[in-house]
C-alpha cells in the first residue's frame, strides 16, 4: 500500500460511514442489515489495520505480504520452506508465492535452491540479513500493537473469538483458542 492509500486507510469523515449504509439499507428495505454493518464494518478495519501496518512495515522496504513470508520462513525449521508449502501456509496463489521469493531474492532477504528430496519443489531460505530484518520489523509492528491501537486485550480476546467464528463458517480448522492466558 502505498503511503497516500495508508493515510485513506486513516481518513475520517464527519459521519459514520457505516452508519450511513445501515440508514441507506434500512431505508430501501433490503435485509440482512446486521450482516452487512458487520461485513462493511469488518471491510473498513481491514483497510484501517492493513493502512497502518504497511506503513510500519515502509521503512524496511516491506509489505505486510513479504513481511509474512519472512515471518513463515523465520518459524521453519533452518528457515527454508518449499515455496508450493509456503502458498497454503499463506493461504494464497502459487503466483503470489513466487511474485514474493522473488522480490525477496533480489533484496537479498531469501535465497531460492532445488528442494534435495523433490526435483519439481523449490525451497526458500531465509538469509541472515532477511532473518535480521524480520526481527526489526517485528519490534516495529509490535510497537504499533499490529495496527490494533488503543484496543484493550480483553476486548481484543473478544474480537478474536468473533472472527474465529466467521472463519470456522467458511470451513477453516480454529480448534485453537484465540485467547491467552492473560485474557481469560
Amino acid at each position: 500500500m502505498s503511503y497516500s492509500g495508508a493515510m485513506a486507510a486513516e481518513r475520517s469523515t464527519s459521519m459514520d460511514l457505516v452508519a450511513e449504509a445501515r440508514r441507506n439499507w434500512v431505508e430501501s428495505g433490503l435485509g440482512e442489515v446486521d450482516a452487512m454493518v458487520a461485513a462493511t464494518s469488518l471491510a473498513r478495519a481491514h483497510q484501517v489495520v492493513l493502512g497502518r501496518i504497511n506503513q510500519a512495515l515502509t521503512p524496511f522496504s516491506l509489505t505486510f505480504s513479504r513481511y509474512e513470508a519472512l515471518a513463515l520462513l523465520s518459524f521453519a525449521r533452518n528457515g527454508s520452506m518449499a515455496m508450493a508449502r509456503m502458498g497454503e501456509r499463506l493461504q494464497v496463489h502459487p503466483t503470489s508465492v513466487t511474485s514474493t521469493i522473488d522480490r525477496l531474492e533480489r533484496d537479498g532477504l531469501v535465497e531460492r535452491s532445488p528442494h534435495p528430496d523433490d526435483r519439481r519443489a523449490t525451497l526458500a531460505t531465509l538469509t541472515k540479513a532477511g532473518r535480521a530484518l524480520h526481527k526489526e520489523a517485528t519490534t516495529a509492528l509490535e510497537d504499533i500493537r499490529w495496527g490494533m491501537g488503543e484496543i484493550d486485550d480483553p476486548t481484543l480476546a473478544d474480537m478474536n473469538e468473533q472472527l474465529a467464528n466467521v472463519r470456522a463458517s467458511a470451513g477453516d480448522n480454529v480448534s485453537g483458542s484465540t485467547r491467552t492466558e492473560e485474557t481469560r
